[in-house]
């Protein structure tokens, strides 16, 4: 009898550890790789979570369903300390650019008329490319120059000299920063590419385009990638050049062990944000649909046309770049004309101009919601939040000369109210000078 209550004993210990290896109780936050399942805020993403996980871990994002009600007149919203900001304090491997304050040589600083075009950011002139790092940091590139900006305007001590930060001399044709948790940065030029971890340049790069991107031709005008829409699928990025475009696939995600560690070593807030928002697993099929399904055949090879695939969008095109994905609130049943009226005479839109240089860039910048309202701020206090399912979106920015293109990946078409002006939406210029359409058209 004695040896069957042992081994009773030993198999009710058994199934006790095997619990709590399966359990994120005490766990929430965690990865250890000697466990079944895990409990950090990744796990779905790579769908490896207890089954207890959002039962017992509280999520970083409330569900999207429920909005904030907008500002009443003469509030002026600031929003609370959040983890996404776009400072970022540098680790010995990936340092945030740092540049001297002084301007170029050929820029005369208080001068009104630059000697160079190019170094004056309300010029008119297009721009080569536009980055955002892992960091949150955007930069744009032009000519010889690139300027930092943050959600008004450029920032100060810009333009600084391309070759001095990146050792590239420019002008430089694309860049990209791949939306995972390496969030390594891409900058072609010519034939060639170059690979930084924050501006710190990889090993062995630069190398030919032809090399490292098989069937992506050189000399591209504008790049962008886009996240894998979970483990299983592929991360991909967009070239193009001229009237056509490219598509690619990356072979190799980091796994979830790589990922753990170089989120508390160099975390990517880009790819943080985006698997904050996979915590909410009712996202999953959507975002398998944002981001898994290609814009062109797997049987098909070669160039495909811009101006088919991209609806509104009239090549060539001079740089590209994509907007985080946040939740925006889209209406189940369109209000009576008498409610549209009376929340036509709310003044919300300037209330939220004040807040912002211009909401129709917020998808670049980490403020504390993860919801977009700015299509719907001429709802009212009374409005029922139930007249409203949220949904994931995202942008992608086209630039062409001193105009820029707003276009949602899911309907792959121009915004309504698009072409705007670059200067006055990205660069915070109160006026543009009239761009050099000679150098443009040579482009």
């Amino acid at each position: 009898m004695k040896p069957v209550v042992v081994l009773l004993g030993l198999v009710l210990l058994l199934d006790t550890t095997i619990a709590a290896e399966e359990s994120c109780a005490g766990r929430c936050g965690s990865f250890s790789p000697q466990s079944k399942c895990q409990c950090d805020s990744m796990c779905v993403y790579y769908g490896s979570c207890c089954g207890d996980f959002f039962t017992l871990c509280p999520r970083k994002i409330s569900r999207g369903d429920v909005f904030d009600v907008p500002q009443k007149e003469g509030t002026s919203p600031s929003p609370s300390p959040n983890p996404y900001t776009t400072t970022f304090m540098p680790t010995s491997d990936t340092a945030a650019p740092t540049m001297p304050s002084s301007f170029p040589s050929n820029v005369t600083q208080g001068s009104t008329t630059p000697v160079d075009r190019d170094a004056a950011p309300c010029s008119g002139q297009a721009f080569d490319a536009f980055l955002q790092l892992k960091n949150g940091s955007i930069y744009a590139f032009r000519g010889k120059y690139f300027f930092e900006m943050d959600d008004k305007s450029i920032l100060p001590g810009y333009p600084k000299l391309i070759e001095d930060v990146w050792g590239i001399s420019g002008p430089i044709s694309a860049a990209f920063t791949r939306i995972n948790c390496q969030g390594k940065t891409y900058i072609f030029k010519g034939n060639q590419y170059w690979r930084f971890e924050g501006n710190v340049l990889d090993e062995d790069y630069p190398r030919l385009i032809s090399q490292g991107f098989d069937g992506i031709p050189d000399e591209i005008d504008a790049a962008f990638a886009l996240p894998a829409p979970s483990h299983r699928g592929k991360e991909k990025a967009y070239f193009f050049k001229g009237d056509k475009y490219y598509q690619y696939e990356f072979k190799h995600q980091p796994s979830h062990e790589e990922c753990f560690q170089m989120s508390r070593s160099s975390p990517s807030v880009l790819f943080t944000q985006y698997t904050d928002l996979f915590c909410d697993n009712t996202w999953e099929d959507l975002f398998a649909e944002l981001f898994g399904g290609s814009l062109v055949s797997s049987l098909q090879t070669g160039p495909h046309f811009t101006s088919r695939d991209w609806r509104g969008i009239r090549p060539p095109v001079d740089a590209a770049i994509v907007g985080r994905v946040y939740i925006s609130p889209k209406p189940t049943s369109a209000p009576t004309a008498k409610k549209w009226k009376s929340r036509r005479k709310r003044p919300s839109r300037r209330r939220g101009q004040r807040r912002r240089q211009s909401h129709h860039l917020d998808d670049f910048w980490f403020y504390d919601d993860l919801f977009d309202l700015s299509d719907y701020s001429d709802s009212s206090e009374e409005h029922n939040v139930q007249e409203y399912q949220s949904t994931p979106v995202q942008n992608v920015y086209f630039f062409q000369r001193d105009k820029y293109y707003r276009v949602a990946l899911q309907t792959k078409r121009v915004d309504a109210g698009y072409p705007r002006s670059i200067g006055k939406y990205w660069l915070g210029c109160e006026r543009e000078d009239i761009p050099d359409t000679s150098r443009a058209e040579k482009r």
